[in-house]
């Protein structure tokens, strides 16, 4: 794998500076490159989301890890926290992607997001209400329903979910299922039989990164 060219930025989002790591291929052609939003769990950690930032990277991809918890001084997050802070972390997304429009090497017309459990529903509540953004890959997450009610747009999602998981039942990817089916709109699923929340299997995270590459290369181009 290429050497990849790493850098934190920060912007302000609610009068709070909010951190991005930033991951570019180290060569970048004159043209400006598909840009992929990535937002961790609940758990607020991202060691998990980069080695799928640099390996996008390597394949032509601006990546931007997000750091949303910064906007309300968060660490990790438990029910209450999420039901108090799901709309500041809403917005801070929307501000991150104003911010990223900016960078001279993301192309704002080719943004996607890539959310794992909290940060997937972050990913996919974002979705219907901002056109910016042009393809969802989310990991262990949903849709929620209060989102139905502001229902203006879908685009392509893929989805990714284990059989087993008891933090996030996978009848959420079920739904979301349903919800793109009524709804017209292309979406790729992988459910992992006998997979808990997280992914432990290294097979099943190599997998899920492969058909995470693939979709982003199908729908923004690389």
């Amino acid at each position: 794998m290429p050497t990849i060219s790493q850098s934190e930025l920060t912007f302000q989002s609610g009068g709070k500076p909010t951190r991005l790591d930033a991951y570019l291929p180290p060569d970048t052609p004159a043209d400006p490159l598909p840009a992929v939003v990535a937002l961790y769990g609940a758990g607020g950690n991202i060691s998990g989301m980069e080695q799928y930032a640099s390996m996008l990277a390597a394949q032509g991809f601006a990546v931007y890890l997000l750091h949303y918890f910064d906007r309300t001084g968060t660490e990790s997050a438990d029910k209450p926290t999420i039901l108090r802070n799901f709309p500041l972390w809403m917005k801070t997304l929307w501000d991150a992607i104003s911010f990223i429009e900016t960078q001279p090497r993301a192309d704002g017309k080719r943004i996607a997001l890539l959310g794992f459990s909290l940060g997937a529903y972050l990913s996919l509540a974002n979705s219907p209400i901002d056109h910016r953004v042009q393809a969802v890959v989310e990991f262990f997450g949903g849709m929620p329903k209060e989102i139905h009610l502001f229902m203006r747009r879908l685009c392509p999602v893929l989805i990714l979910h284990g059989e087993a998981d008891a933090t996030v039942p996978v009848d959420e990817a079920y739904q979301l299922q349903k919800l793109l089916e009524k709804k017209g709109i292309p979406y790729e699923m992988k459910i992992y039989p006998g997979a808990g929340h997280g992914f432990e299997d290294q097979t099943i995270w190599r997998d899920a990164g492969l058909r995470s590459l693939q979709f982003l290369q199908k729908y923004l181009g690389a």
